[in-house]
């Protein structure tokens, strides 16, 4: 027996043991995996959500520059990686009059509703 640590016999790997012991070296190997799937897991996440964002600025850029070819078209700031609930929408500008006449332009909703 070594000092300080106590035999811990019959464990089966990956079983919970209640005092605490050193990992062996399967232990350890199964750790080291698992870290290793949340990091590439981790880095999945952050590259699809930059693409994302990128792809949502382009198309922001194309709606602010010819709002008539994206009528009614909805894309949420958080999209864009912009804070807050606000949504870009290209909307008819005074109303139905507006929409017959062709005057389309890009708003930004004030932000998240009253809860």
């Amino acid at each position: 027996m070594a000092a300080g640590f106590p035999h811990v016999s019959g464990a089966v790997a990956g079983e919970r043991r209640a005092s605490p012991h050193l990992l062996t070296l399967g232990e350890l190997e199964e750790t080291r995996d698992r870290l290793v799937q949340r990091v590439h897991d981790a880095q999945r996440r952050t590259a699809a959500r930059a693409e994302l964002e990128r792809r949502s600025r382009a198309l922001l850029e194309r709606m602010k520059l010819e709002p008539g070819r994206y009528k009614f078209v909805r894309l949420p700031a958080a999209d864009v990686g912009e804070a807050g609930c606000g949504v870009y929408q290209v909307r008819p500008r005074l109303g139905i009059i507006g929409m017959l006449a062709g005057w389309w332009e890009l708003k930004l909703s004030s932000g998240c509703p009253l809860g």
